[in-house]
């Protein structure tokens, strides 16, 4: 496996780990009857209209096989709200369950950390979920609270928590 930018062709590999992600990442944190009508064919139109009208400040990754399927993916870019000033954020990351703690993750935030440099970022957001496991790597990766919010999904609110690595160079190095 390898990671690369993502393409048209990986459309309906993204939308399949995006949704099967979100009902083993968030199994016992949001409402099961949500999870269970999440489906991959209805994510497949916006993922190909995300890939087709990508800003030039974001980037979307896949890890793929070498046959082309997608077992993960990451996207980012600037700060969407430009509430908070900080100029990255991590908008996604989702790894199939198989490919999970085996070190594509780290691999990556290293490819994100470039991205950074390259833009002249100085800092990196991310949003993640309370409850969701992603939010010990993130910690892990130097990440830390910086505030929270409410948010509903399937018609019940749950808190989000922004982390904030306020200097890229606070990014742990892959290794």
């Amino acid at each position: 496996m390898h990671i690369r930018h993502a393409n048209e062709h990986d459309v309906a590999g993204i939308a399949n780990v995006h949704v099967n992600s979100w009902k083993t990442t968030y199994k016992g944190i949001v409402d099961d009857s949500f999870l269970g009508k999440l489906s991959a064919a209805d994510r497949i139109e916006g993922w190909r209209w995300k890939l087709a009208n990508m800003p030039e400040d974001e980037q979307l990754l896949v890890i793929a096989d070498e046959d082309g399927e997608v077992y993960g993916f990451m996207s980012y870019g600037t700060e969407r709200e430009h509430k908070i000033s900080h100029e990255g954020e991590l908008y996604a990351i989702y790894l199939l369950e198989e490919i999970q703690g085996k070190g594509w993750g780290k691999q990556l935030f290293a490819r994100l950390k470039e991205f950074l440099q390259v833009k002249g970022y100085r800092s990196l957001l991310v949003w993640v979920l309370e409850g969701n496991k992603a939010e010990h790597f993130y910690k892990y990766m130097g990440g830390q609270e910086l505030k929270r919010k409410e948010i509903v999904i399937g018609g019940k609110t749950h808190t989000e928590m922004a982390l904030l690595w306020s200097s890229i160079d606070r990014i742990r190095p892959f290794s």
